[in-house]
């Protein structure tokens, strides 16, 4: 996934609201930009740090840009915008990079499954019959680790998914929970239980049920970001 244009820098005066990132230029141009972020961003940004954002030329636009890129108080770079985190598995599903689900011979998007009402970020379909795919972008890391954690703030949403796929895998439908770990310097991915205990025990449940647990990690610059290697998943 490339950038076109390619991504402005600037730094970080502060987010607030949650969906409203104040910056400043190189140039020294004053801006609030949208942050197409709903999580906390625990260990993902502090104030002056660098950033990168799309402008748009959009009229009807309210903000003039979107917080792509950010520099971690770690000095990662990560992807922010989690909206990113579909587009690069789609990306990385159609050109083969996810062995372990390459060989369908159709995808489809946001297809609605389940009890509870959910919709499948991927539903990929194969011979041998379909697999559901839930996609979730990890950008919480910390200091002198090379393990990220997931999610960075309480998410009841996250655990519906989970017990979603597992109603899947207990009826011998392939279910996949893949992390998309949009984050610089990660070698594996682990559940934030001091974060979200919940969420944990329901992925350790949705294991023993038979839900496929997948996690791959990106490379990240200003120009683009793409998927690169599969990254370990510890649950203990």
């Amino acid at each position: 996934m490339q950038f076109d244009p390619p991504l402005e820098e600037a730094r970080l005066l502060r987010r607030y609201k949650r969906f409203l990132a104040d910056i400043e230029t190189a140039g020294g141009e004053l801006l609030t930009i949208h942050c197409p972020n709903t999580g906390s961003m625990l260990n993902c940004m502090s104030e002056g740090c660098r950033v990168w954002f799309s402008r748009s030329s959009d009229p009807k636009r309210k903000l003039p840009g979107t917080w792509e890129v950010g520099e971690t108080p770690h000095g990662r770079l990560a992807c922010i915008n989690t909206a990113r985190a579909n587009a690069l598995v789609e990306e990385a599903l159609r050109a083969g990079l996810i062995p372990e689900l390459a060989g369908f011979s159709a995808l489809r998007r946001e297809v609605p499954y389940g009890v509870e009402r959910s919709r499948v970020d991927f539903c990929l379909e194969y011979p041998s019959g379909v697999a559901f795919v839930e996609v979730k972008s990890v950008t919480l890391g910390f200091a002198d680790s090379a393990v990220a954690a997931f999610p960075d703030a309480r998410t009841e949403r996250g655990a519906k998914h989970l017990r979603e796929l597992a109603a899947l895998a207990r009826s011998g439908v392939r279910a996949v929970q893949l992390y998309c770990v949009n984050l610089s310097g990660i070698e594996a991915v682990r559940p934030a239980k001091e974060i979200d205990p919940a969420y944990a025990t329901v992925l350790t449940d949705a294991v023993s049920a038979g839900v496929e647990v997948l996690a791959y990690g990106v490379d990240i610059s200003p120009q683009g970001i793409e998927v690169v290697r599969r990254l370990d998943v510890l649950l203990t």
